[in-house]
């Protein structure tokens, strides 16, 4: 008997526990959904996605059907978004060159969010020599301004697609691991870490179980606010002939398609313009609103 009321206990705590969670995320999502702005860029970056996903199954005609017949043509209601030098509707390009935003960026934050949670996590738990090396590393790499320095591994690697998330990665955990090793170091003053460390829990496990939790708003917000400059710095080093080689349908690439006649054919480059600058301003209204709902304290 008994041990049945310790089973009935350790289920009602967790139960307790478990309520308490979905509690919190609620009142989460009930602070991000009173804010418009986040609520719109949510409403946005879902259709994004969305699009992302089933673009080969909504574009009206073949983004590298090239049409000799058609070149250059305004828009109309055959082409809403007008026609390339080759001919190439923009409207269907723009919207299978979502695809490529969208792998781009889950890609590349996903391997920064890697690489600098986790030296951040290193730097923050282990004090001394080990946290000296990884932020003179990169206080160095962030002397070097970022852009500049994507740029120039890019180039070194050749271009293209697998270049430019190579290059893109490597200048982009500095951030991550700068935010994570500041938020450990609070959190190692918890009473709690003191009392798992003396209880002989290995390093891992508390750094796993109850550092990473506590610093995860953290990490999720940085990375929605990242995902913006990651779109755009790709856009800009497939603009520049460094990322994405043509005729594939990226963002930058398009603008680049077109810079030649603005004049003349200024849709060519405007709506792949337009579609980064929505994006943008999508993810960081997301991104503001995260930092709100999770802390009300910085809620301006």
């Amino acid at each position: 008997m008994a041990h049945s009321g310790d089973v009935d206990t350790s289920i009602t705590s967790s139960d307790s526990a478990g309520s308490g969670r979905w509690d919190d995320q609620y009142i989460i999502l009930r602070r991000l959904a009173q804010s418009k702005l986040a609520l719109g860029g949510t409403i946005y970056v879902a259709l994004f996605v969305i699009i992302g996903i089933i673009a080969p199954l909504i574009t009206p005609h073949d983004p590298m059907a090239q049409n000799y017949d058609a070149l250059n043509q305004a828009p109309s209601l055959a082409h809403p978004f007008g026609t390339d030098n080759y001919g190439r509707d923009v409207f269907s390009r723009v919207l299978y060159g979502t695809r490529y935003a969208l792998l781009l960026g889950i890609v590349i934050i996903g391997i920064q969010m890697i690489v600098g949670v986790g030296l951040g996590l290193i730097a923050g738990y282990y004090e001394g020599y080990v946290e000296t090396v990884i932020m003179r590393i990169v206080d160095i790499s962030l002397s070097i301004p970022g852009i500049v320095l994507a740029l120039a591994i890019a180039g070194m690697l050749g271009g293209g697609l697998l270049p430019l998330i190579v290059a893109i990665s490597l200048v982009g955990w500095r951030g991550f691991t700068r935010i994570v090793r500041g938020d450990v170091k609070s959190v190692i003053e918890e009473d709690y870490i003191e009392a798992a460390r003396s209880s002989g829990v290995p390093d891992r496990w508390i750094i796993l179980k109850h550092i990473l939790p506590n610093v995860s708003s953290s990490i999720i917000v940085y990375a929605t606010l990242t995902m913006p400059t990651v779109i755009l710095w790709s856009a800009a080093l497939s603009f520049l002939g460094m990322g994405v080689h043509p005729p594939t349908p990226e963002w930058g690439a398009l603008i680049a398609d077109g810079r030649g006649d603005l004049q003349s054919a200024w849709w060519i480059s405007t709506f792949p313009g337009f579609a980064i600058m929505a994006t943008i301003i999508a993810f960081n209204a997301i991104g503001d609103g995260l930092r709100d709902a999770l802390d009300p304290k910085q809620a301006r």
